[in-house]
């Protein structure tokens, strides 16, 4: 059984293509919106990607 935490499942988009990357956050230590610079398959480069709902 899991357990109940701040943890909570997200997805972060792209802001050039539509690729997305699923991960986990912890809600209490970071209460804004992710933004990453990742690895983007389909333009082959790095790109910034924002959580998103």
């Amino acid at each position: 059984m899991a357990k109940k935490g701040a943890r909570e499942i997200i997805r972060l988009k792209s802001t050039e293509s539509d690729q997305c990357y699923w991960t986990i956050k912890n809600k209490r230590n970071t209460t804004e919106r992710l933004e990453l610079k990742k690895f983007d398959k389909s333009l082959r480069r790095h790109v910034t990607f924002k959580e998103a709902k």
